[in-house]
């Protein structure tokens, strides 16, 4: 995960992630309007990549430690780092998350969101907003002065009392000109444990919520997570900065 020193960000590299932040909401919310059956997570991502070229961007995840798409599209059961596909056509009642990291101006923007493809299931419905709950949840429990800890008890309290299940494989992290470094913020956790939050951090907090089982298991291509019981899962991310007076959302539309 990189090491283990927290950058504390000035206000000039802070301005810098908003424009990363921005563009990666814009990107998403781009990418948002094409889903819908019958559609190929390939043609998402060919898109992506043409849409990002076309802002002056870089996309992140394209080659980061081989991965060899330019946005992660995980489907129904696939927790994270789906990988876009040709054969891999979105259907109705589907859940797909889609994953954008822009690069811009050498900082990264991290944000991602589970869109419905068709009419999704009541199940599908109730498990992606209660997964999009959580992540406010988590985001509001950051303020100078607080723990890491404080974050991932948020999450889990409010998605077990829906009887769903916490992922603890796959967990937020410190980003800046760094795709992923320190913080490690888990989606789980206890109140009042883990590193002080102050001024200037900057990371993701990226809930991933299970029907089932949070247990995962990655596939042969190194990077498809599914969930262990193939049961759904649904992720929402942003990058927040923990400011003096609370936390701003730096993913978030204007």
């Amino acid at each position: 995960m990189g090491s283990e020193q927290i950058t504390l960000l000035s206000s000039r590299e802070l301005e810098k992630m908003r424009i990363a932040g921005r563009l990666a909401a814009q990107l998403l919310e781009h990418l948002g309007q094409m889903v819908k059956p019958g559609i190929s997570t390939e043609a998402l991502n060919e898109e992506a990549e043409r849409w990002t070229q076309a802002h002056g961007a870089i996309s992140a995840p394209l080659g980061y430690h081989g991965f060899p798409k330019s946005i992660c599209t995980s489907v129904n059961d696939v927790i994270c780092h789906g990988i876009p596909s040709p054969k891999h056509i979105l259907q109705d009642g589907d859940i797909i998350n889609i994953d954008v990291t822009p690069i811009v101006d050498g900082y990264y923007g991290d944000t991602s969101k589970t869109f419905f493809v068709g009419t999704p299931s009541p199940l599908a419905r109730k498990l992606v907003e209660v997964t999009e709950e959580c992540l406010y949840r988590g985001i509001a429990a950051v303020k100078p002065g607080g723990k890491i800890g404080d974050i991932g008890a948020a999450i889990q309290e409010y998605a077990e009392a829906h009887n769903f299940s916490v992922v603890r494989d796959f967990v937020g992290h410190g980003i800046n000109r760094v795709f992923h470094t320190a913080p490690q913020v888990p989606h789980y956790g206890t109140k009042g444990k883990g590193k002080r939050l102050r001024p200037g951090m900057v990371f993701t907090i990226e809930p991933m919520i299970n029907e089932g089982t949070y247990e995962a298991e990655v596939q042969a291509d190194g990077w498809t997570a599914l969930t262990k019981d193939r049961k759904l899962s649904a992720q929402f991310e942003h990058t927040i900065a923990v400011t003096h007076d609370g936390v701003e959302i730096l993913t978030r539309l204007d």
